[in-house]
């Protein structure tokens, strides 16, 4: 076992011991993660690239790792941290945590006083942070204090497609696209999750999946599309001047709809702002009210920036909102059939009574 380093931005360290891959001075905006289980579907979320993760749960990897449940092509968090590793059996078919980290190149703190760590990152905020073993010090707090901040890192590439795929299917496990489906959406892909698909696959919609750089025109030149939507995906909206463009010349055209990400490319290009979050949401644990019936549910949520409330024009309707810290949680337009969610209705990992949401998107697809 080899002692590490995890350094942060304002100065603050924390001790632990590397496990799977070696560190090699992994920088990142350090955030921590609520949830109990789901630790897979969390690396793998594409959501998080460019983050260095900290899991809260006191033990992580008892159930192993299986492939069906990657949310991805692999692993998209630039590393892990957490409080304590469990080396015992896993069951057959599955490999262990430790295995799959080394295996894609990811390195790994544990025994970090990850309840110390959490309480920091709440009082201070989310901030950038480096591993490091102890004799590579100067060499690391020179490139933590050089790493751009998240609202200066395009995180985009590398997670999305590069050219349209028709019903992409993202592993096993999952549903694959209808043979007659019933409504046909242009997903334009800034870090989808396949569970995302997989809704709209099992609902009988069919995909299109477009690159990041797609336009309205485009689109728009589509033949039988029924509605935009606009996936999740990591890193700062206000970056994403051309897909806010790309919508605004899309809504009142098409159905527009997106979740996370894509609600707050939605947000600007309906003329409304996005703020970035003290410390953000993540975890399986977030209540969520519904505007409309008054009900109010728990959702898994992964963002670190948000709509602003006082930006939004007076014609956007709210349609969720956070019940603990009143943040706005879902946006609707009705005349121009524009919606969105901050929260993801896909869960993987966390509650599934959210997902009546997709049955909305595919009811207000033309």
């Amino acid at each position: 076992m080899r002692k590490a380093i995890l350094k942060l931005r304002d100065g603050k360290e924390f001790e632990g011991i590397a496990f799977g891959a070696p560190i090699s001075l992994e920088a990142g905006e350090v955030v921590f993660n609520t949830g109990i289980p789901g630790y897979q579907e969390i690396l793998t979320d594409p959501s998080y690239n460019g983050q260095i993760v900290m899991l809260t749960s006191p033990m992580i990897g008892n159930y192993g790792i299986s492939a069906e449940d990657n949310e991805s092509s692999g692993i998209k968090a630039t590393a892990l941290l957490i409080r304590k590793l469990y080396r015992g059996p896993v069951m057959e078919g599955r490999i262990p945590l430790d295995r799959y980290l080394a295996d894609a190149g990811i390195p790994a703190l544990e025994q970090l006083d990850t309840r110390a760590l959490t309480l920091h990152l709440r009082e201070h905020g989310s901030q950038n942070g480096i591993l490091f073993y102890p004799e590579d010090r100067k060499e690391a707090e020179e490139k933590l204090a050089a790493f751009p901040l998240i609202t200066e890192r395009d995180l985009i590439d590398g997670v999305s497609v590069k050219e349209p795929v028709e019903n992409p299917f993202l592993g096993s496990g999952f549903a694959t696209a209808p043979d007659k489906p019933i409504r046909h959406f242009a997903l334009v892909d800034y870090g989808i999750k396949r569970s995302i698909i997989d809704c709209l696959y099992r609902r009988g919609a069919a995909v299109t999946l477009l690159p990041p750089s797609v336009t309205a025109e485009e689109i728009l030149a589509m033949k039988g599309i029924d509605a935009l939507f606009l996936s999740n995906g990591p890193g700062d909206p206000a970056l994403l001047a051309d897909a806010v463009r790309m919508a605004r010349e899309c809504i009142g055209r098409l159905p527009v709809q997106g979740i996370c990400l894509g609600h707050q490319i939605i947000t600007m290009a309906l003329g409304g702002r996005t703020v970035k979050m003290k410390f953000g949401h993540h975890g399986s644990n977030h209540p969520v009210r519904d505007c409309l019936s008054g009900r109010t549910f728990v959702t898994a949520q992964n963002h670190g920036f948000m709509s602003d409330r006082d930006s939004l024009p007076v014609n956007v309707s709210i349609w969720f909102v956070n019940a603990n810290d009143g943040s706005v949680e879902g946006l609707y337009e009705d005349s121009l059939n524009v919606r969105s969610v901050q929260f993801h209705p896909e869960a993987a990992p966390g509650p599934e009574e959210a997902e009546a949401i997709f049955d909305t998107f595919m009811e207000h697809a033309r």
